[in-house]
């Protein structure tokens, strides 16, 4: 296998160290990105095959560099080095089986200190990877779950770990501190009565779509959902489902109207992450029903955008 290609013809996430061939660099790095290629039992019509999503970012990711001209000129890759140690093995068709595989390869992440970064993959895989943080650290968490959906319902047609639940699931786990949880960016039908009602019975905040777009100020909103998700709790933790964003920005992902511009995702993503966020993960990503595999080149500037946000906090 090329030292450039963390399995076949599929390069590392945008240049990075490959901790698959060389294990031993995983103290050298700074951060490390991780693929977690599953979509659960459940899935919804056309909408299916967001496990292909940690190959294609990294596919599409080979087009760019670390250098941001609009973020004071700062080039990510003079600043920190990246790692990535490729992807879970999932089991297919096996739910409970794939959450405990998630789980324990999270806490070897979780283990080396270094800022990680899940690609997925549905979002049920963020469950798995903040119960290894509450399990390998001791820590309080608080989160900042930027999504369309509230994705708290109790199962997913009978699956508890299926891809509409995980925030239910980390609702009942301990250490995570529910009024430290935001659902942040939350619009649309496709939510239900129940779901509002639930996130405010555990002491979750939820600010809409139009919360953020009515901001008169984006950069001062996005640090006041920081200080709610930072209250009480020891490390923040940020997920991101590709539907947070307007269709219009997202061909990759569910035909989602209303949701925001690329602007102002990633204007928050680096806000928080300035302030000091714990790890990430950006999910359901569809690749087969983008042409222009936009979505999964734009993870990559979501990425890069958290990069930039964590060196400036180490400064």
């Amino acid at each position: 296998m090329s030292e450039k290609m963390i399995y076949g013809n599929t390069p590392c996430f945008l240049g990075a160290e490959n901790l698959v061939k060389n294990p031993e660099r995983v103290k050298d790095v700074d951060a490390i990105v991780y693929g977690v290629p599953w979509e659960g039992a459940v899935t919804w019509g056309d909408y299916t095959g967001c496990e292909l999503g940690p190959k294609v970012m990294r596919l599409s990711s080979g087009r760019y560099s670390g250098y941001l001209p609009e973020l004071d000129h700062i080039d990510v890759f003079e600043h920190l080095t990246l790692g990535d140690m490729g992807d879970i093995a999932v089991t297919p068709a096996e739910p409970e089986d794939t959450k405990n595989k998630i789980n324990q390869f999270a806490k070897k992440v979780w283990e080396t200190g270094a800022f990680p970064i899940a690609l997925g993959g549905d979002h049920g895989i963020t469950y798995p990877i903040v119960e290894a943080l509450t399990q390998s650290t001791g820590k309080k968490v608080g989160i900042i779950h930027l999504d369309a959906h509230y994705d708290n319902n109790e199962h997913s047609v009978g699956d508890p770990y299926g891809r509409g639940s995980p925030f239910y699931r980390l609702y009942e786990t301990e250490g995570v501190r529910n009024e430290s949880l935001v659902h942040l960016g939350i619009h649309g039908p496709r939510n239900k009565a129940e779901n509002g009602k639930l996130a405010k019975e555990v002491g979750a905040t939820t600010l809409t779509v139009n919360d953020v777009r009515e901001a008169k100020d984006l950069r001062k909103f996005a640090n006041e959902v920081y200080d709610i998700a930072a209250n009480e709790t020891d490390i923040v933790y940020l997920s991101i489902c590709s539907d947070v964003l307007d269709h219009a920005f997202n061909p990759g992902g569910p035909a989602d109207g209303n949701g925001l511009t690329s602007y102002e995702l990633l204007t928050i993503v680096h806000e928080v992450c300035k302030r000091g966020v714990g790890g990430m993960d950006f999910v359901e990503v569809y690749p087969q029903q983008d042409e222009t595999d936009f979505s999964s080149h734009f993870a990559s500037w979501v990425i890069l955008y958290a990069l930039a946000g964590e060196i400036n906090r180490k400064r």
